[in-house]
């Protein structure tokens, strides 16, 4: 008969050591809450204990809940547990008190682990076989051999849906909530991240919702996300293409194949309009009808450019539109001032950002550039999920341009900006002020 329990909380998880889980699963308090509030409703003299370390509620009723568990004699400890012992009738939860600072224990009849939730997507998906099939001869319902994926995508880039650094399906939370980096797929529920049921329900509903809105742009012919509502979509020019394949490489959402011949094959439906494809190709045959290589180029061309003589140093700016560009118009808003010989430019994606761009500018007489893009990497902001991180990958390589024109590398520099640095880029123009003073201005003016 359980007449003491304890719940430990984060067990195995939130923990950078090696086999722990280092996120948080989101719902593990405020059900181990509930389970202690069934022993209390069954019977109030159980004697309830809750372990954790940081106890999180989650919801506009969480602290509510909380309460609750008090008001029905739910003891709350925090602590961290080092060991849990089996005694002769009994188990021991030894555990470092973190309020009085020191070693303690306590005795309990039943010690249930909140455990983290784990990610069952991707390849290699195991059918669980329940104890009553043990032993049976069972053909599972489904088959899935071992390496090939369950939704077996017919996509350059995979089978699956990409999945993030902890092996949930890719779907940003800020940039696109519920959208995968394969359109007109969904993610939902704890596929996506650790959650409960009223949570999942809420997740199903955005995902739901966004099908629709998905649905109803195909049927117009638009772009489903971010670009909602564009109706542009890349085209090339066959003659000049070399068939290097970097831009079906580079796409992020899987929107170009191949022909038989190797020539790119766009499909409509799945591109996103962030011109990726058009930054890769380094022949610059593929554009929009409504922004090109050459409408860029001519943008920074006739851009009226500070006086030559009296007006230095003279940058240019590339931001995306999606976070740096807003950056930049909160921080005019804001009056925090920058250099007034700085023009900018914004661009669908630092991805669409080809490197003609950068030798355009510096042969019209920019003493300087910079680059403004979304934040890269597994904690990535960037609502082209790649953009970014292929600008930064390619301006890596834009030293050895520099050099044939016998220029500093530091008059190139790229920069990852989230929406809120509105402090942040005024600071980054004028150090880049600063640098170009320092090396001197742009020799060079063709």
């Amino acid at each position: 008969e359980v007449k003491r329990v304890v719940f430990v909380q984060c067990a195995g998880q939130r923990s950078d050591k090696e086999g722990h889980l280092s996120y948080c699963s989101g719902h593990c308090c405020m059900t181990s809450v509930k389970q202690a509030m069934y022993f209390k409703d069954a019977n109030p003299d159980i004697d309830a204990m809750v372990l954790y370390t940081e106890l999180r509620m989650p919801g506009a009723g969480g602290e509510d809940f909380y309460r609750n568990g008090q008001d029905k004699g739910i003891t709350f400890a925090k602590g961290t547990v080092s060991e849990v012992v089996p005694g002769s009738d009994n188990l021991t939860v030894k555990f470092k008190d973190l309020i009085l600072d020191e070693e303690t224990a306590c005795e309990a009849d039943l010690v249930v682990l909140a455990t983290g939730m784990v990610p069952n997507s991707g390849i290699n998906v195991e059918i669980p076989v329940t104890e009553e099939e043990e032993g049976e001869e069972k053909e599972p319902e489904i088959e899935i051999p071992e390496g090939e994926s369950v939704l077996n995508l017919d996509y350059r880039q995979g089978p699956d849906l990409p999945q993030l650094v902890h092996g949930f399906n890719d779907s940003h939370f800020i940039c696109f909530p519920y959208e995968t980096r394969r359109t007109g797929i969904y993610a939902a529920g704890p596929v996506r991240r650790p959650m409960d049921m009223a949570q999942a329900t809420e997740d199903a509903t955005g995902a739901a919702l966004k099908a629709i809105q998905a649905i109803e742009n195909a049927a117009q012919g638009r772009a489903a996300h971010p670009r909602s509502g564009d109706l542009s979509y890349p085209i090339f020019r066959k003659e000049g293409c070399t068939q290097c394949k970097r831009c079906t490489v580079e796409c992020p959402f899987g929107a170009i194949n191949e022909d038989e011949q190797g020539y790119p094959m766009f499909n409509e439906a799945r591109c996103r309009r962030c011109g990726t494809c058009m930054g890769a190709c380094p022949v610059r045959v593929i554009s929009f009808e409504n922004y090109s290589v050459e409408t860029v180029g001519q943008a920074i061309k006739i851009v009226d450019m500070p006086d030559e003589f009296d007006e230095k140093p003279r940058i240019l700016v590339l931001a995306c539109e999606n976070d740096a560009y807003p950056a930049l118009d909160m921080a005019g808003m804001n009056k925090r001032e920058y250099s007034a010989f700085v023009r900018i430019l914004p661009v669908r994606c630092l991805g669409s950002v080809n490197t003609i761009w950068i030798s355009d500018a510096l042969n019209s007489g920019y003493d300087g550039i910079i680059l403004m893009g979304c934040q890269k990497g597994d904690d990535y902001q960037c609502h082209f999920v790649k953009g970014s991180e292929m600008a930064h990958y390619r301006m890596s390589k834009i030293d050895d341009t520099l050099k044939q024109l016998q220029l500093e590398t530091e008059r190139v520099q790229t920069y990852e900006i989230a929406i809120t640095d509105i402090e942040r880029v005024p600071k980054i123009i004028n150090d880049m002020a600063e640098t170009i003073e320092k090396i001197g201005m742009n020799p060079f003016k063709f």
